[in-house]
């Protein structure tokens, strides 16, 4: 027990995953997940290669205590950095503050189509005098502009984040105190998070309610438009929702190195995160493309609850293959 407790602590402070330990080990990933759950201890010769890998002495590995490791300085060192009190409180005030910057964000992109909808329905029914001219040219300058802050603060986010980037792509160590102040924030905030999470995902269930009562106002365009406006906006709150309550929750369990956001699982995230990004970036070029070719914006809003429910089936079938995560959890 305490070997597979030692071997935990060594693999974990190298930054490895029980893959890349199987790997220079020439062993599979069940052996090691066996050695970390005490199942089985390895052979001598395996004691020998895992003392020389990690730079410890033998007797560290083999003594029935827990002690200090005692290195060798014959290992495959990696400079693991330290993150103190005040550099976690620091982060952790920093991504509050970047949760309301990115979801301000989103809300402008996901709003961003808005003025040109309701100015074109406008145009069509002769409402204020709005010719197709001006609504056309004013509709699409805004929706450029929109478009633009939103992701100038994704950018500028971005820039801004970078001097705690080394926390999404290198392992590191929490200094003392940092956990138990870290932990007890994350206790404090759960109700909060569930609480957003549960609005959000009501909000998103129900923002298309105006849209299916815009079919009793069919002949009314205007009014068929706005409420189609009214469905982005709901569905715009919920997103921004689910950003402030998320991004916060996500930034103590990366300091807490808990299971989704531990240095192995996040190449995965990362991954997860460009197909998303380009699976509605696509989604909104079919969208606007389609309705700036047909003019028939009452109709091309089927587009998003058709990308909604494909993306829930592309997101199920990578989950059972490429994301598949068939990997056993650390004690």
């Amino acid at each position: 027990m305490i070997f597979a407790d030692k071997l935990i602590r060594l693999r974990k402070k190298s930054g490895w995953s029980q893959e890349e330990l199987a790997e220079k080990m020439k062993v599979s990933r069940q052996a090691v997940s066996k050695w970390e759950s005490a199942q089985t201890v390895p052979e001598l010769e395996k004691i020998l290669q895992l003392s020389a890998l990690f730079g410890v002495s033998t007797d560290y590995l083999l003594k029935d205590e827990l002690e200090t490791e005692q290195f060798t300085g014959d290992g495959e060192e990696r400079p693991v950095k330290h993150i103190s009190l005040a550099q976690g409180q620091t982060y952790l005030q920093w991504r509050r503050k970047a949760a309301v910057l990115i979801a301000a964000g989103a809300f402008l992109c996901i709003t961003a189509v808005m003025p040109l909808l309701l100015l074109g329905a406008a145009a069509q029914t002769g409402l204020g005098g709005v010719t197709e001219e001006f609504a056309a040219a004013a509709g699409l300058c805004l929706l450029a502009v929109l478009v633009a802050a939103g992701v100038a603060l994704f950018v500028w986010c971005g820039f801004q984040n970078a001097p705690y980037e080394f926390i999404d792509s290198e392992p590191f160590e929490t200094e003392y105190g940092v956990h138990g102040m870290v932990a007890e924030k994350k206790k404090n905030y759960r109700g909060v998070y569930v609480a957003c999470n549960i609005i959000a995902t009501c909000l998103c269930i129900l923002a298309p309610i105006p849209l299916f009562l815009g079919i009793l106002f069919r002949e009314e365009l205007f009014f068929t438009v706005f409420l189609l406006c009214l469905t982005l906006f709901l569905a715009a709150v919920g997103v921004v929702l689910f950003i402030l309550c998320g991004v916060r929750w996500a930034s103590m369990g990366k300091l807490l190195q808990e299971a989704e956001y531990a240095y192995v699982e996040r190449a995965k995230n990362v991954a997860k995160e460009a197909v998303g990004t380009a699976y509605w970036a696509f989604a909104t070029a079919i969208y606007l493309g389609w309705s700036f070719w047909t003019g028939r914006w009452d109709i091309t809003w089927v587009v998003w609850p058709v990308a909604v429910a494909l993306y829930a089936v592309l997101e199920s079938v990578l989950r059972l293959t490429l994301w598949r995560q068939d990997e056993p959890t650390d004690r």
